[in-house]
């Protein structure tokens, strides 16, 4: 198992670890794959150990919209208050960066809140970290520009990524701005012509 205990979130806490280790399921999942339907209910609570989940929802008319990534250490707040309420997910989770994931049963999530405050300490902290990147997707959408929102999106996976290069297609990024392909490929042109990306085939460079 990926060492659990040199995730930042845990460090503090060896007996969570071992909690944690014994009653989660480590599971592998290659890029692209889905990790959490929307509609679907929730059994499990997905903890990253290694890799980049990255969560999105459908809208109405079929366009998708990213909500946010989850790293390593972190999991879906979304996941959590679907599991505790026997509810449904409102979103998709899918793997933006092969991944090595803990499935924790939902009926320990409550179990630990009551034995380990540091659990709770962490659900808070997720959940405060997810309602401002939040916060920061409506204000994007509402205020900036599609090409300012672009190379947000794009500098954001080359953090994530620890990598320029970005292997990614004009319509996985119209679908998670809520766009349509054509515009991304006029604004990605501009881009280049700009000297801020290098554009190939099924993939981006930002110089």
């Amino acid at each position: 198992m990926e060492n659990l205990s040199q995730l930042a979130a845990f460090k503090s806490s060896p007996e969570l670890v071992e909690k944690l280790i014994q009653f989660g399921v480590q599971k592998s999942f290659s890029a692209g794959s889905v990790v959490l339907q929307e509609q679907a209910f929730i059994h499990s609570i997905p903890i990253v150990m290694k890799g980049v989940l990255k969560v999105t929802r459908t809208e109405e008319d079929g366009r998708e919209l990213l909500l946010y990534y989850i790293q390593a250490g972190e999991s879906c707040i979304m996941s959590f208050l679907g599991g505790l309420y026997k509810d449904t997910s409102k979103v998709c989770a899918l793997v933006e960066e092969d991944a090595v994931i803990l499935f924790l049963p939902v009926e320990k999530v409550s179990l630990f809140i009551h034995e380990h405050p540091e659990w709770l300490d962490y659900i808070f902290r997720l959940y405060h970290k997810r309602f401002e990147e939040l916060l920061e997707v409506v204000h994007a959408i509402a205020f900036k520009k599609v090409d300012e929102r672009l190379l947000l999106s794009l500098k954001k996976k080359a953090s994530l990524t620890e990598s320029q290069v970005l292997r990614v297609t004009h319509e996985q990024l119209a679908n998670e701005l809520g766009t349509a392909r054509v515009v991304v490929s006029r604004l990605l042109k501009q881009l280049e012509e700009n000297g801020v990306v290098k554009l190939g085939r099924n993939k981006i460079t930002l110089v």
